[in-house]
């Protein structure tokens, strides 16, 4: 039988691996109480290995960030926007999106960015670039072809996008944020997606407004 080779695990699976271990230690501890000494222990070598990696706590922290961002990314990416009817559409992005919002972790992780985004502003552009912007032009583009198709007046894309994503975080989002409610159940989920869907449609929907109305309301200045 042949001995099997241990395959060490390259830089860049090392790298992802410390960012992980960071995201845990922010979210229990605290960015103020969680230092890269406290990291390098969990990680399982020295502060001078992990010093190889980020240059400090600050760029670390960003990189945890970024990979949040990144997962919303792939999972809004995924998500069908086309296919079926407008409305239904509509309903199961947004409730992929709600649910991604409204996990214990994303909760977690946007408290911690909105906690120290005032000293590092860097770090909430870096949530906003690489997550809800990317997901806002997806959505957007998926406008476009809507309006095309005749069931959206012409609007700006981009500013619909904004204003589904808003509607859809309605209520739900600030009563988890301030733990006011628990997980909201997938009916909950779903209901909130479709009050928001109705006023989305009552707004911008083709045939739904006075000229002088739509064009306010179509302004992005």
């Amino acid at each position: 039988m042949e001995t099997p080779v241990l395959v060490k695990p390259g830089r860049d699976d090392r790298r992802a691996q410390i960012v992980d271990i960071a995201h845990a230690a922010f979210l229990s501890d605290g960015y103020a109480a969680t230092s890269m000494s406290t990291i390098a222990a969990r990680v399982g070598g020295s502060k001078a290995t992990l010093y190889n990696y980020f240059s400090s706590k600050e760029e670390l922290f960003a990189a945890v960030v970024c990979k949040k961002s990144e997962q919303l990314q792939v999972l809004l990416h995924n998500a069908q926007v086309e296919g079926g009817d407008f409305r239904s559409a509509l309903q199961n992005f947004g409730e992929r999106f709600l649910a991604l919002l409204l996990r214990e972790e994303s909760i977690a992780t946007y408290r911690l960015v909105v906690a120290e985004c005032g000293r590092f502003p860097e770090l909430g552009r870096t949530l906003y670039e690489t997550g809800m912007k990317q997901g806002r032009g997806k959505l957007a583009e998926y406008f476009r072809q809507m309006i095309a198709a005749g069931e959206l007046r012409d609007c700006d894309a981009i500013l619909m996008a904004n204003y589904f994503f808003d509607l859809c975080m309605s209520g739900i989002h600030h009563r988890r944020l301030w733990n006011v409610e628990t997980n909201p159940t997938p009916e909950e989920i779903h209901d909130n997606v479709a009050r928001a869907i109705a006023i989305f449609l009552a707004a911008f929907g083709a045939g739904n407004m006075q000229p002088g109305e739509a064009a306010n309301l179509c302004s992005s200045s």
